[in-house]
C-alpha cells in the first residue's frame, strides 16, 4: 500500500501519518507520545516524546519540501527537548534538512531513527514545566475519548 492508498484508507493528512509512524517507532523504545503538543503560547510541535529515563524528544513532521520550506519556527523548539528531529518520508530530499539535527524517516505504520540528533539537556525546572503539561495534555486526550462529550477547560 503507497501512501495515496493509506491516506484514502485513514483520513489523515500526510504530516498527521508520518506522526503516527514515529509515535508507532518511539512506542517500541518505550517511549509515551502526545501530538501537536503547546510547550508554550504561539508554538505548536507534530509529536512530544516523553522517553523512559524522562528524556524529552520533539520531533517535526515535514510531509513535503514545500512543507518544510515555510517552517520559520523550528529553531523555537530547540529550547522544550532535549533532542529534535525531523520525520519525512522516504522521498523526501533529506540534504535540506539541517545538520545538527536527527532524522527519522517514517510512514503511516511505522518509522526508522537515521540520524540521531545531538543531546542538548533541559535545565531543570523546564523539564518539570513540560513533564506537568505533558501529563496533563495526555489525560485530558485521554479524558476526551471516553467522554467526547465532556467540556475540557483548562491548561494551554
Amino acid at each position: 500500500m503507497d501512501l495515496r492508498d493509506t491516506l484514502l484508507d485513514s483520513g489523515l493528512m500526510p504530516g498527521q501519518l508520518l506522526a503516527r509512524g514515529v509515535c508507532r517507532h518511539l512506542a517500541t523504545h518505550g517511549f509515551a507520545t502526545v501530538e501537536e503538543f503547546v510547550p508554550e503560547r504561539g508554538l505548536r510541535v507534530d509529536v512530544m516524546a516523553l522517553g523512559p529515563k524522562g528524556e524529552l524528544w520533539v520531533v517535526e513532521c515535514k510531509s513535503s519540501r514545500a512543507d518544510f520550506m515555510c517552517d520559520a519556527k523550528w529553531q523555537g523548539y530547540l529550547d522544550w527537548c532535549d533532542r529534535y528531529f525531523w520525520a519525512v518520508d522516504q522521498d523526501f530530499p533529506t540534504d535540506l534538512l539541517p545538520e545538527g539535527t536527527g532524522l527519522i524517516v517514517a510512514d503511516g505504520y511505522d518509522a526508522e531513527i537515521l540520524r540521531m540528533s545531538p543531546e542538548s539537556k533541559l535545565p531543570g525546572a523546564r523539564r518539570k514545566v513540560l513533564m506537568q503539561k505533558f501529563a496533563f495534555h495526555a489525560a485530558r486526550r485521554l479524558q476526551g475519548l471516553r467522554d467526547p462529550g465532556a467540556v475540557l477547560d483548562g491548561w494551554g
